[in-house]
Parts: C-alpha cells; sequence; structure tokens
C-alpha cells in the first residue's frame, strides 16, 4: 500500500474517531450492555469496506444474533504500528468499555521493525487497557516468512507469551485462513475483503464469547 496515502487515510480516519468516541464513551458509561472496543490498525479498522462490512460491525452483528447484549466501538486506525497505537491510547481508548481486542502488530512486522520493541509496546497497551478497567483479548499475528527464521521467532513469540503474562485470552492469528486466499481479501492482497471478515468474524467469536463471560464474572464480584 502506498504510504503517503495510508497516511492522508489514517489522518481523516483519526478527526472521524475523536468525534465518534466522543459519543462512544457516553454510551459506554451510560448503557447496561457489554461494551467492547476493537483497537487496532487497517485489518480492523475495515480500510477499503464499508464502515457496515468491517470487523467491528460484522461481529457486533454475530454477537447479538448469538443472544448477547454487546456493543462493539470501532477503535482502529488505518497505518498505526504497536508504538501508534500506543501513543494515541489515551485519548482513542473509550472511557467505560468494559474489554478490548487488542490487533496491532502487523505494520511492524511488515516494516520489519525490532521485535523486542514490538513486544514492549504491546506489553504497554496490555497494561493500560487492564488499568482502564477494561479486559483485553490479544489478536496475534505472524511475521511474513521472508524475513528469516531469527526474526519470524522472536515476533511470533511476542503474543503467546504476552498472553501468558497478563493472564488474557488470546486469539493465536487474526488472519488465520484468510491471509494468502486471493477470493478472502482487497486486490492489494493484504487486507480482508467483506468474504475475508466474515471468515475472522465466524472463527473469533467463540474466543469472544470467553472474554464476555470474564467480563460477565467480573460485574457480577463488583454488584
Amino acid at each position: 500500500m502506498d504510504p503517503a496515502f495510508q497516511r492522508r487515510h489514517s489522518l481523516i480516519y483519526a478527526l472521524a474517531l475523536i468525534i465518534l468516541l466522543s459519543i462512544a464513551s457516553f454510551s459506554a458509561r451510560a448503557g447496561g450492555n457489554i461494551v467492547l472496543a476493537v483497537y487496532g490498525d487497517s485489518l480492523s479498522a475495515g480500510f477499503g469496506l464499508r464502515e457496515s462490512q468491517a470487523f467491528p460491525a460484522r461481529l457486533e452483528d454475530a454477537l447479538r444474533a448469538r443472544g448477547h447484549d454487546v456493543r462493539v466501538i470501532n477503535s482502529s486506525v488505518s497505518g498505526d504500528t504497536t508504538a501508534a497505537g500506543l501513543a494515541r491510547l489515551d485519548w482513542s481508548f473509550p472511557k467505560g468499555a468494559q474489554g478490548a481486542i487488542l490487533e496491532l502488530g502487523a505494520n511492524d512486522a511488515l516494516r520489519a521493525l525490532p521485535p523486542g520493541t514490538t513486544r514492549a509496546n504491546l506489553d504497554a497497551l496490555l497494561t493500560r487497557i487492564k488499568a482502564k478497567g477494561a479486559e483485553p483479548l490479544l489478536a496475534g499475528m505472524l511475521a511474513p516468512r521472508n524475513l528469516g527464521v531469527e526474526f519470524t521467532t522472536k515476533f511470533d513469540s511476542i503474543y503467546p507469551d504476552l498472553a501468558k503474562k497478563h493472564d488474557v485470552l488470546l486469539y493465536p492469528f487474526f488472519l488465520f485462513d484468510v491471509a494468502g486466499k486471493r477470493k478472502l481479501n482487497l486486490d492489494d492482497g493484504l487486507h480482508p475483503n467483506p468474504a475475508g471478515v466474515e471468515k475472522i468474524v465466524e472463527q473469533m467469536v467463540p474466543v469472544v464469547e470467553k472474554l464476555l463471560a470474564r467480563i460477565a464474572k467480573r460485574r457480577a464480584r463488583t454488584q
């Protein structure tokens, strides 16, 4: 993807996100349902798709169809690295959200950024999301195999290691059974198309339901 185009897209989206999150934050505080934030990059933001086709919207639809009273907020920004996600957390994470799907790291891998830096950023993100009172679900990523064994080994171990350290749920690979499949991706070969999003949602729903169960259990303890 053209970096300049993606930066422009990210700036426009970030401005819109500020407005939307001010509304979403009020809803998260006032509503009785469970509010989840999807906090990630273009893979979950819905790059190249209509808002109604993006992962957060389709996940909400799927969960509601299964009887869950849940709101899913799209807090993802196309082009974000883990560093960018960490830098914007304080203003872009919906206040009052009880859960979060953290989906970051793909751009770190594509840019071959040091895995140690990616690990440190995700570690800090998990710590700070939990400090905000939200229960995280970590969506894992795998490094491109052309970066060599040493890089891929270090990068791929980040997600299971941090899930264990922070005692959070892990979905091992956000693009499982979607990456590399032409019929499930846009023409750029990187971002899921509507069919690809449906595949991701279908596979992730059982893990997200475990997240909802954790949130409900926490709610019950505080009531």
